[in-house]
């Protein structure tokens, strides 16, 4: 059995187009579509990215008043607690159990960038009186760096930073080795 294809004619088309306007339908005012915004230019963010390394290569003193701070490695489960924090808080914090009330995602700053968030949002979560909160730092699986530069100062910065009582690893599902949970003081202590 052969199908024959059925061509309009010269009617058949004209009455669709008369359908078309009785309707309201409007022809496309251009033809062409909507690139949206460029992407970023990658040369220039890896010369970014790797002044920044550059600039905070690991040293094995561990501080930070210099701008310098200890590797870590992409994979590498982090905590830290205050000497006074009591064991079943920080316990629950390390099992995911403390529910974390807002979070950050650091990824795609530069250094300087993603210590003044991290400053800020960790201002703001301590005035608003959050308990918990999820910074996600990343594992730079992708970068060019020998070590993972935002978690390796995310480690640091957090340790530094007065209204922090703990911080560790979170559960694979909130982002495992690429996000901490970070306990806060109440507020008025």
């Amino acid at each position: 059995m052969t199908r024959h294809r059925h061509l309009p004619n010269d009617d058949d088309i004209s009455a669709f187009r008369d359908a078309l306007k009785a309707a309201g339908v409007r022809p496309i005012a251009t033809n062409q579509a909507d690139p949206g915004k460029p992407k970023r230019d990658r040369e220039a963010h890896l010369a970014r990215r790797n002044a920044a390394v550059e600039s905070s290569a690991p040293q094995a003193s561990g501080r930070t008043s210099d701008g310098r701070v200890e590797a870590v490695r992409p994979s590498e489960y982090l905590e830290f607690s205050v000497p006074d924090l009591p064991w079943r808080a920080f316990s629950q914090l390390k099992r995911g159990q403390t529910a974390w009330q807002a979070g950050l995602d650091l990824h795609g700053f530069t250094l300087e960038e993603a210590r003044a968030e991290l400053e800020s949002f960790l201002g703001d979560a301590a005035s608003q009186g959050l308990r918990c909160v999820l910074v996600v730092h990343g594992k730079a699986w992708g970068s060019t760096s020998d070590f993972p530069v935002l978690k390796s100062h995310t480690n640091a910065w957090l340790r530094e930073w007065p209204n922090v009582l703990a911080f560790c690893s979170a559960v694979d599902i909130d982002g495992g080795t690429g996000a901490v949970y970070v306990l806060l003081r109440k507020r008025g202590l």
